[in-house]
């Protein structure tokens, strides 16, 4: 089953087109990973797919809810991490996971959520206000928030950013979890290819706008038993292939 449909979308900002006629299908169980150099386009994709932007032409459907014709339906099938800086400041982290659990049409806020907070080590900040969290205290509540009532379709964007190495990890087997248990997709943008490498069982290039290379699980599986080879040096042998621009400013 097709958990995400993507079919020919554009988005522009004034004459500078940051998504070029981008498909891309994820089926129930397939954890992607979703890499490319600075200013290739990806948060602007996963901005769309969230229904925060609204792309100029093409398709969104997740989990066979349409992103234009059923903005709500879409939504609710959908999990995207909340940005840390967008957080309420004087609720608590638990207010904050009981509105989504509402949100959800779920009771309270589900087991699976409380033990994957305990993994992370955010049981103790559940009640305390937003406006006293770290960084990454805010970062593992803007996970917990994307991910409660374990939806069809997972979209994250650098979530190991800010997190401490046990959380990290703890996150990587709960996600791998989530789509072998659940049949849950992921989608994951990051620039940590060492994260992707390991845990992925699919990988795409964005470059230009555009998917230029697409991995499946065979061919990351020859990278992964290749002594001589990464995923980093593999896709910086695809960037120069495609004669990507340095974004290095």
């Amino acid at each position: 089953m097709s958990v995400l449909e993507i079919a020919g979308l554009i988005h522009a900002y004034g004459p500078q087109r940051v998504l070029d006629g981008v498909d891309l299908r994820l089926q129930a169980g397939e954890f992607a990973a979703l890499i490319g150099p600075n200013g290739s386009g990806k948060t602007t994709l996963l901005r769309c797919l969230a229904g925060i932007l609204q792309p100029q032409q093409g398709r969104i459907a997740i989990a066979g809810a349409d992103m234009s014709g059923d903005p709500l339906g879409a939504k609710q099938r959908l999990g995207f991490a909340v940005d840390p800086t967008l957080l309420p400041a004087l609720l608590t982290g638990r207010q904050c996971l009981e509105l989504f659990a509402g949100a959800r049409d779920l009771g309270a806020i589900p087991a699976a959520t409380l033990e994957l907070a305990e993994a992370l080590a955010f049981t103790r900040w559940l009640d305390h206000e937003v406006q006293a969290y770290s960084l990454g205290t805010r970062q593992k509540l803007g996970i917990l928030l994307g991910l409660i009532g374990e939806p069809p379709l997972i979209v994250l964007d650098e979530p190991m950013n800010g997190l401490d190495p046990l959380s990290a990890f703890a996150l990587k087997q709960h996600l791998v979890r989530l789509t072998r248990e659940h049949g849950c997709a992921v989608l994951l943008a990051t620039h940590a290819l060492e994260v992707a490498e390991r845990f992925i069982s699919r990988c795409v290039l964005l470059l230009g706008g555009k998917l230029v290379q697409d991995w499946d699980t065979n061919a990351l599986d020859a990278i992964r038993h290749d002594p001589d080879a990464s995923l980093e040096q593999v896709m910086v042998e695809a960037l120069q292939r495609f004669g990507a621009p340095r974004n290095d400013a």
